[in-house]
């Protein structure tokens, strides 16, 4: 365990080299990224961690935003002498990877079912929300939202809600860093045209879809996924 910000954070180090920095996705903890970990520390110091709130790793003492997480995932680096790390990052992790790269060095990145552009809502979504409001007046619980958000402690839940409505998409722009997207095509949590724009707003940005995955297409297609990583690393040093 090591303290940043005033979080107990639960991080695994392994290797030497280039610093890569593993960021997994909301409600998850470092073992979805430990594959990823087992491969790369052969060549490179990877750090892994269970980002403030999830697995092992404390809350934040109040509901961060995801530049007080970006914040703290720095402090992390400049823990470990880690000046330009690469990122690797799954879907809430990719929306601070995002913002990393926005605010300091990032030698590359590759993301998948990163978030970061937010949702369009339909006419149902908006009228379940406009019910919920009527309902709250009434003496009876009612409850709307993911699950997600259903199972969140109150910090967490504060969280999310900052979170999802972070949209950075007039920001992509500015990041100039090497970038590989990699999205399943059946991803219904960060729909394939999210990964798509992203693409198109990103200067040095490359995309890959998985046929028939979904959002954990990196983790269901692992080996597929070290491959496509293992590739854009390589190609970035000829």
């Amino acid at each position: 365990m090591v303290e940043i910000m005033g979080c107990q954070l639960n991080v695994k180090v392994r290797g030497e080299g280039q610093g890569i920095l593993l960021l997994h996705g909301w409600g998850q903890n470092m073992y979805m990224m430990k594959f990823i970990q087992d491969d790369l520390c052969q060549r490179f110091k990877v750090v892994n961690v269970d980002l403030p709130g999830f697995g092992k790793s404390s809350e934040p003492n109040f509901s961060w935003g995801i530049i007080d997480y970006t914040n703290a995932m720095k402090e992390l680096m400049e823990l470990y002498n880690i000046k330009k790390p690469i990122i690797i990052a799954h879907s809430f992790g990719a929306r601070i990877a995002l913002q990393y790269a926005l605010k300091f060095p990032v030698k590359a990145m590759i993301l998948t079912g990163a978030a970061g552009i937010r949702k369009k809502h339909d006419m149902r979504y908006k009228v379940r929300v406009a019910l919920y409001k009527i309902l709250k007046r009434f003496p009876f619980s009612v409850s709307m939202g993911s699950l997600d958000y259903q199972n969140a402690s109150i910090i967490m839940k504060g969280v999310l809600v900052k979170c999802v409505n972070d949209d950075i998409r007039e920001q992509l722009k500015n990041i100039h860093v090497p970038t590989m997207l990699v999205w399943g095509k059946k991803d219904t949590e960060t729909p394939l045209w999210m990964g798509k724009q992203m693409h198109k707003e990103i200067p040095n940005s490359k995309f890959i879809c998985i046929e028939n995955e979904g959002h954990f297409a990196y983790f269901t297609q692992g080996i597929r996924f070290l491959r496509i990583v293992d590739c854009f690393l390589k190609g970035m040093n000829e």
